[in-house]
């Protein structure tokens, strides 16, 4: 037994509470090291007067999966006086050992301070994200380019609507009211919730250079016009987030033009960071930016004024126009006080608003539940994307990244995660799979049946193709001859199946099988009281006999996709590029 491999902590993803009576607890193993691994727990002061020891429960602990390096054990439990002290019995082939805080021990420990502690599961504590996500579909909108809808506010030196190439600095016209004129489309694909990006007064296309938080841009509309768009979705059952954009703000923004022009005595020169005056505009600035970019003066979140002026701009949108979440970006550069702060404030205004962070690393520190709910779970995106669109790893080193992703995180987090395959900052998935239409669906398939809120780029569902910004950005296509009707409709079908099941949005018991490497094939399941789903996937351009194991043949599954009854024989015909997704109810075993 590699006593260096065994790895927890009494906080984070390896303990916490999932409600106010209920706790999991995460162990870390060396891979294949342990056949066993028991959770020994009880009360702290429950404490057994003539044996002279402590009293503890025990509580078999659940195989959660293996990437290359470690095993991953978890067990829920429920503290009876939601006070909590335990440890671990490690069971190998050739031996027992006992892990606490104080170590490894031979024998049982009979000293209760020797355990891990989890002081009292605190009301307060729990980590609640809104419980409407993780039932949400969403869909990103670029609004500059998802439809016109009034040309009347079209930027001077619009271009007609997909005549040209997409640059960083050309313009169609996108508004709010094209996207009201196509709300019944995002009803019929299945959306319940428009992640739009920012929509504030800017100079450039992307608006990530905002002028003033307060104000809608006019290329988009008004007020009137936003609120309108805002009660329409909410009637369709559709939520909206908005994109902060509180890291840095745009190189019109009064305050920062005032600095440019005052220098050391303008009353905002503590709003950013400047490093020397006179302020230099010139790349290097003689201020801290976004990236190197000069156009882009990073704000100083520290700054007592700075900090106001951002909360009442996040209190604003909320209580003037109803959204039900932000999505905010590069939130890992703002300091982790002013997210505290952000949470707070939002959050008594409408307990139930989804906080987002753009954070494309492993992000913990933000979610303890007093700064994000979520983040946008690129390393999930990434995995996705090596594996089926680009071809660079392997089907065990595929599975090794995800089963680690979900591991990462507490399983309350894990269930809202917001789970994407490409972005405004990221090439389109179809063109990362070298156009291969069939490739891209088995990403959906990944993406739609673990667990989290996914999030489909606007056109992906009609094949759009494109290239890194600026080429993924191209104005959608709204001539029904050039859609991928196809495409649209399996992406239909997708989401249809994913509100339906409970199991695809959860990683309740989440398991991949293991298969043979060399075959290119994926399979793995989820299971509840009720039944369980398994997911196999051919990620071969050729059929595939494929040999199930003993606990599956012979039974009947309802095929998910073709919603028909079938019993299963010993082996399994996966088409090319082709999956079975199959539910097992508890009685057809």
């Amino acid at each position: 037994m590699l006593k260096e491999a065994v790895y927890h902590r009494p906080k984070n993803e390896y303990a916490y509470a999932i409600n106010e009576r209920e706790i999991q607890i995460r162990l870390k193993t060396k891979k294949s090291d342990m056949i066993k691994v028991t959770l020994l727990y009880g009360d702290p002061y429950d404490y057994d007067s003539k044996r002279k020891s402590w009293i503890f429960e025990r509580e078999h602990m659940v195989f959660n999966g293996s990437d290359q390096l470690f095993d991953y054990w978890l067990v829920t439990i429920t503290p009876k006086n939601r006070r909590l002290r335990y440890g671990f019995q490690l069971e190998s082939e050739t031996e027992i050992l006992y892990f606490t805080e104080k170590g490894f021990f031979l024998k049982t420990p009979t000293d209760v301070g020797s355990y891990f502690c989890f002081p009292f599961l605190n009301a307060v504590d729990v980590f609640t994200p809104p419980n409407w996500v993780n039932n949400t579909v969403w869909y990103q909108i670029f609004p500059e380019r998802f439809a016109n809808g009034d040309d009347s506010i079209d930027p001077k030196g619009t271009l007609a609507w997909g005549s040209a190439p997409p640059t960083p600095s050309n313009f169609f016209g996108g508004d709010f009211q094209g996207i009201i004129n196509h709300l019944d489309y995002l009803v019929e694909l299945g959306i319940t919730g428009l992640y739009f990006t920012p929509i504030f007064k800017a100079y450039s296309n992307h608006k990530y250079d905002t002028i003033d938080y307060m104000e809608i841009d006019p290329q988009f509309g008004d007020k009137a016009t936003f609120k309108k768009l805002i009660e329409m979705c909410h009637e369709r059952g559709i939520k909206v987030m908005l994109d902060a954009v509180f890291n840095h703000s745009g190189f019109y923004f009064p305050p920062f033009q005032d600095v440019i022009e005052k220098n050391e005595k303008s009353a905002y020169k503590d709003w950013f960071h400047i490093h020397n005056f006179p302020v230099s505009t010139i790349e290097p600035a003689s201020y801290d930016t976004f990236s190197y970019v000069p156009s882009m003066p990073k704000l100083n979140t520290e700054n007592r004024d700075v900090k106001t002026y951002l909360l009442n701009v996040a209190k604003y949108w909320i209580e003037e126009f109803d959204i039900d979440g932000w999505r905010l970006d590069v939130a890992n550069e703002v300091d982790h006080h002013f997210w505290r702060e952000f949470r707070s404030v939002v959050k008594k205004i409408k307990p139930d608003v989804y906080i987002l962070g753009e954070i494309w690393h492993d992000s913990m520190p933000w979610l303890n539940g007093d700064q994000f709910d979520a983040v946008m779970n690129y390393p999930l995106t990434n995995a996705i994307t090596a594996y089926f669109a680009k071809n660079e790893i392997t089907t065990t080193e595929f599975i090794h990244s995800v089963t680690s992703i979900v591991n990462l995180y507490p399983e309350t987090v894990n269930e809202v995660q917001f789970n994407l395959l490409g972005s405004h900052d990221t090439p389109r998935i179809l063109t990362l799979s070298q156009n291969n239409k069939a490739k891209v669906k088995l990403q959906m398939l990944v993406q739609f049946t673990m667990a989290g809120t996914p999030c489909i780029y606007y056109g992906d569902e009609i094949s759009m193709t494109g290239e890194q910004d600026p080429g993924c950005r191209e104005c959608m296509i709204w001539d029904e001859s050039k859609q991928d009707s196809n495409m649209f409709s399996f992406t239909t079908k997708l989401i249809a199946l994913r509100k339906q099941h409970n199991l695809l949005r959860t990683n309740e018991n989440f398991l991949f099988l293991e298969t043979p490497d060399d075959e290119n094939v994926i399979f793995y399941r989820k299971k509840d009281r009720n039944g369980e789903i398994i997911v196999l996937i051919n990620h071969n351009n050729f059929e595939k006999e494929f040999l199930l194991p003993e606990e599956y043949r012979n039974r009947v599954a309802l095929n998910l996709w073709k919603n028909q009854k079938e019993t299963l024989s010993t082996t399994l015909n996966l088409n090319e590029f082709g999956f079975f997704l199959a539910q097992f109810s508890n009685e057809t075993k």
